[in-house]
């Protein structure tokens, strides 16, 4: 008679790839891993690639801790068009010619979005009000009252700008609008934008580099998945579950 499969608990590291929502992602490790007690802390949108903090049993009760860190990011902006999602996702709302810009003028208009401020979600988004996601009534062109968000961006780098494109590396608190960002910086500039590409690439000490693809999820047993679990006492020294 074969004996029950042991609950696994730890922290998996996930590289998620593009056009699968983060419950995808778990909605397959639940499959693999025969069983329920899997969450994430962090979503990311369908677009967006990279680290999804997974959370394997017990170690979902530390969920809030780890959504609470802050993240890192690296990204494509394009400038003079406008979308309704404000990514390459949605319905374009407007074009506009991109003036001459110089590097040291893309930078400085970066340089202004850091520090501490408040952020107003995108109706495209899984927030929810009055127990309907926001995106459900964008899809119907609804526009709802949004509260405005404390947030902080610690650093806009420039890794390229080759117009009308812009490669940049951000790291920002928990909750931040990466689109809503190159939105308001299309804005700033003077002809919209919207996010063309995005990968999470860190939360906190957190990297994409130890994470595992779907294929190496798909490839390996559950004893080798296992053993790339990180304790939740290394992954949240301060817990105790």
């Amino acid at each position: 008679m074969m004996g029950l499969q042991k609950e696994l608990d730890g922290v998996l590291l996930v590289d998620k790839p593009r056009d699968h929502t983060s419950h995808d992602v778990i909605a397959r490790l639940r499959g693999k891993l025969r069983m329920r007690k899997i969450g994430h802390a962090g979503t990311l949108d369908p677009m967006a690639t990279g680290l999804l903090v997974v959370l394997v049993g017990r170690a979902t009760r530390v969920s809030q801790y780890i959504i609470s860190l802050d993240k890192e990011y690296e990204g494509t902006v394009e400038l003079g068009r406008t979308t309704d999602s404000q990514d390459a996702e949605g319905q374009t709302m407007e074009t506009r010619p991109v003036p001459a810009l110089t590097e040291a003028e893309v930078r400085a208009a970066m340089q202004g979005f850091l520090g501490d401020q408040y952020q107003t979600p995108p109706m495209f988004s899984a927030i929810k009000i009055a127990g309907v996601p926001l995106y459900k009534r964008a899809r119907k062109g609804e526009e709802v009252e949004r509260e405005p968000r404390f947030i902080r961006v610690m650093s806009w780098d420039l890794l390229r700008f080759e117009s009308p494109l812009i490669d940049f590396r951000m790291r920002c608190t928990k909750g931040t609008y990466v689109r809503t960002l190159a939105h308001d910086l299309g804005n700033r500039i003077g002809c919209g934008a919207h996010l063309r590409a995005l990968r999470r690439t860190a939360t906190d000490k957190f990297s994409v580099a130890q994470a595992l693809t779907m294929e190496d999820i798909e490839r390996l047993s559950i004893p080798d998945i296992e053993k790339r679990l990180i304790p939740v006492s290394q992954a949240v020294p301060s817990v105790a579950l």
